[in-house]
């Protein structure tokens, strides 16, 4: 993103605890430390104070807490806003922008607790203006294009850029991952009336230029099923009972599932994904959590919140 000229967090990456935490000085609390590697949508800690973001270094530096993925530690600026999930189909010189879409990545509600792979989802984002969609196009997608052709690997494929947006709509890019993100994946899906297959040929063979996208109109949702103590460590083998039949507004996906016999058990951190949609969010999270009231689990956990923001209106 430097490289290239892309809006984010100010930051550097160290593998040695001495300057990590020297680095401290330059930024205001709080502080987001990040393991360099994979840990499972695990390794972003959110350090409120100096002495918080120290023992986070320690932990991953000294102690081995992420094992190979904590070897190397990025500190970032911490920015505040509302995040967003944008995503394309690219084919090397094309990008097709997708709905928007929102996760929430806390495990309760109101955005409480630890950083998961994602409770749940919703598209569009009423965050994301065609405004703001037109800005990411032009200051994160096609820069990203343009600088991986530079170098001689034009990409294709889903470009995921989390996007933080602030009160003042100034964005920054949160992340990026090369695949459509998981929850936005399910409502996104549900709402498409355009074939996907042709598509991804399409991108394949970079001829996404005119090509265009068909959605229902309205919301979908994804509320996650996730098992008791994720996304720390979880039990499986629970008897899941009562998911209700597929619906053409309601569609259960399973994430984290394993056949026993005649009985369906739990097998995941992320168990299920209830996803629905409607004319507006309130009808659509009718829908799902109508559904989600009819599963039977007593090892199974989610949020009741999901679209909270688009719901109040809120910018924060």
């Amino acid at each position: 993103m430097k490289e290239m000229g892309i809006p984010t967090a100010r930051f550097n990456v160290f593998d040695t605890l001495k300057p990590a935490i020297a680095f401290l000085d330059e930024l205001k609390a709080p502080y987001v430390i990040k393991a360099d590697g994979l840990a499972a949508g695990k390794g972003v800690i959110i350090a409120e104070t100096r002495i918080e973001a120290e023992a986070a270094l320690r932990d991953m530096l000294e102690d081995a807490r992420f094992g190979e993925a904590g070897r190397q530690v990025v500190i970032e600026e911490f920015i505040s806003g509302e995040e967003a999930s944008f995503i394309a189909l690219c084919d090397g010189d094309h990008a097709l922008a997708l709905a928007s879409s929102q996760d929430h990545k806390r495990l309760l509600n109101g955005d409480r607790g630890p950083n998961t792979g994602g409770m749940g989802a919703y598209s569009p984002a009423p965050v994301l203006t065609a405004d703001l969609e037109n800005r990411i196009m032009d200051t994160v997608i096609t820069p990203v294009l343009k600088g991986m052709q530079a170098r001689g690997t034009p990409y294709r494929g889903f470009l995921y850029a989390g996007i933080m947006i602030d009160a003042s709509n100034n964005l920054n890019v949160l992340e990026f991952n090369c695949r459509l993100g998981d929850p936005e994946t399910q409502p996104l899906l549900f709402r498409l009336e355009s074939d996907l297959v042709p598509l991804i040929e399409a991108a394949i063979d970079g001829k996404l230029a005119g090509q265009t996208l068909c959605w229902t109109p309205g919301y979908s949702v994804c509320v996650v099923m996730a098992a008791k103590g994720y996304p720390g460590a979880y039990k499986k083998g629970g008897i899941l009972a009562g998911l209700p039949a597929e619906t053409p507004t309601c569609k259960v996906f399973h994430a984290g599932t394993t056949k026993d016999g005649d009985s369906l058990r739990t097998s995941g951190g992320r168990v299920l994904g209830v996803t629905a949609k409607g004319a507006t969010l309130r009808q659509a999270l009718d829908v799902a959590y109508a559904a989600v009231a009819t599963i039977d689990s007593d090892d199974l956990i989610w949020r009741t919140d999901i679209g909270h923001r688009a719901l109040k209106g809120e910018r924060v």
